[in-house]
C-alpha cells in the first residue's frame, strides 16, 4: 500500500471523503482478496480505480484483475488521472450514478 496518493487520487478522494456528497462511505487504498483498490464502498460494492500511465502496460493484469473483482461481485469503475484532474465534477457525476440510493437513517 502506498502512504501517498497521486495528485489525481488525492482529487478524488477529498470528494469522496465527504459522505454528504454522494451518501455513501468510502476507503481509500482497500484491500480485496488479493488486489489492493484505490476506493472501495462496501455498501455499494463499488471500487473506484484511478489509471496513471503505467497501466497503459498492463492491460492484461488489470482485466484480469477486474474479472475477479467483478465474480465477487463488486462493479469496478476507471478513470484515467486526466479524467480526474481535468474533468472532476463530471467523474463524480458519473460515481454518483453507479451508486445506489443511500440507506435513509434508521428512526428509532
Amino acid at each position: 500500500m502506498r502512504r501517498e496518493p497521486t495528485p489525481a487520487e488525492a482529487a478524488l478522494w477529498r470528494r469522496l471523503s465527504d459522505s454528504t456528497v454522494l451518501g455513501h462511505k468510502f476507503r481509500r487504498q482497500h484491500v480485496i482478496d488479493r488486489f489492493i483498490v484505490d476506493f472501495y464502498s462496501a455498501s455499494a460494492r463499488l471500487a473506484i480505480e484511478v489509471d496513471g500511465p503505467i497501466h497503459d502496460e498492463q492491460r492484461e493484469h488489470d482485466a484480469v484483475r477486474q474479472a475477479r473483482l467483478e465474480s465477487l461481485g463488486i462493479r469496478v469503475l476507471r478513470f484515467t488521472n486526466d479524467e480526474v484532474l481535468g474533468t472532476l465534477d463530471t467523474v463524480t457525476a458519473a460515481i454518483a450514478r453507479a451508486l445506489p440510493p443511500p440507506n435513509p437513517p434508521n428512526p428509532q
